[in-house]
């Protein structure tokens, strides 16, 4: 289900954490769904378990995950409101801003575009 592209220049957590929101966003994961344990997705994906709990980390903080300590991780009942989305996206956008080097301004820059293109 979740691939990583070990040429790609976005970093292995950053890859993790992109699809699992992706696949919540299409309903690919539901709410209350449980995620594999740390140790087995690192296993699976041939990555270090310190990476996909960087990524489960992340994911929690953004409120798309909840830890339910030795129970595991799941999927967070509200992961599909709109600002939530817009949040993991905008988030998602800062850190591919930083990978490409882009300015603060440059980066606003890029959004206030996209905005205004979007209205027409």
């Amino acid at each position: 289900m979740l691939v990583i592209d070990p040429r790609s220049a976005i970093p292995p957590f950053e890859q993790v954490r992109a699809q699992i929101v992706e696949l919540v966003r299409t309903g690919g994961l539901q709410a209350d769904a449980r995620l594999p344990t740390v140790r087995k997705l690192a296993a699976d994906l041939g990555i270090a378990p310190n990476t996909v709990a960087r990524t489960y980390r992340e994911l929690e903080r953004a409120g798309v995950v909840i830890t339910r300590g030795r129970h595991g991780t799941f999927i967070a009942a509200d992961t599909h409101s709109d600002r939530q989305r817009v949040e993991n996206v905008a988030s998602a956008f800062a850190r591919e801003a930083r990978a490409a080097r882009l300015s603060d301004d440059d980066a606003i820059e890029l959004v206030k575009r996209a905005l205004k293109s979007d209205r027409a």
